[in-house]
């Protein structure tokens, strides 16, 4: 197991890609944190499929668009189970709208979750990253924040956002050898795409080159090389999963 002692935060990771990112984490040796907000009931499987394997878990409800809240909720898990080595930055929301019919509050949601939570959780952790000389963050964007997605300009701009904020905190971070990358998945299969219509679902799939949706194992299994000592060269990289979508 190549994450074995180590201590992972996972912001959204009660479902979907966060829940697959934290189970993969747990499975290569590390204690999980998970911050969530919304159906406790997928949060309690992610628990149970972790402790399962024997690892610590420690799940929270935590809104990470809230700077106060944040802190508080990191410097509690932090004490609970002595720092944290690695930050998984996947909250993420849509309320997709052509920007005429966007409202304010529709940009400042989606901003706020998928973009300011991750100034959030850096700024609760850093500290902790300095005095350790080393730690890794791991930051979910999309392949939306590469090309813009009509229908999406919140969504777009914010992990474009998630770019620029990656590749300046690799710089601003390198000299104490702690590492942040970011993650751009496509289309990637779950139970809401399972559920669209087929046409649609057709749709996306002749868009992808390689003429399949990814699955959320894919984006896990690159997070947990990117959280390993196999990847400690490795920062400032946005690296996609999508199937050749945005090449």
């Amino acid at each position: 197991m190549t994450l074995e002692g180590k201590v992972a935060l996972v912001t959204g990771g009660s479902q979907g890609i966060g829940a697959a990112i934290a189970k993969k984490l747990a499975s290569e040796g590390a204690d999980i944190v998970i911050l969530y907000v919304g159906n406790p009931a997928p949060a309690e499987e992610t628990v149970a499929a972790i402790e399962a394997m024997g690892r610590r878990v420690v799940c929270k409800v935590c809104d990470v668009s809230n700077y106060e809240e944040t802190q508080a909720a990191v410097k509690d898990v932090m004490a609970q189970l002595g720092g944290v080595d690695i930050l998984v930055n996947n909250a993420g929301i849509t309320r997709d709208k052509v920007l005429l019919a966007m409202s304010e509050a529709d940009w400042d949601a989606v901003l706020d979750v998928n973009l300011k939570s991750m100034f959030n959780t850096i700024k609760a952790c850093y500290r902790n990253f300095m005095k350790k000389k080393a730690g890794r963050i791991i930051n979910v964007s999309s392949v939306s924040g590469l090309t813009g997605n009509a229908g999406q300009a919140n969504y777009a701009s914010s992990k474009a956002g998630v770019v620029g904020l990656t590749k300046t905190v690799a710089k601003e971070l390198a000299s104490r050898h702690i590492t942040c990358n970011a993650i751009a998945p496509g289309a990637i299969r779950t139970p809401m795409t399972d559920a669209m219509d087929p046409k649609d679902l057709q749709a996306i799939l002749d868009s992808i080159p390689l003429g399949f949706m990814g699955e959320a194992d894919d984006i896990a299994e690159l997070a947990a090389f990117l959280a390993s000592d196999k990847a400690k060269y490795i920062t400032g990289e946005v690296i996609r999963v999508d199937g050749g979508i945005a090449m």
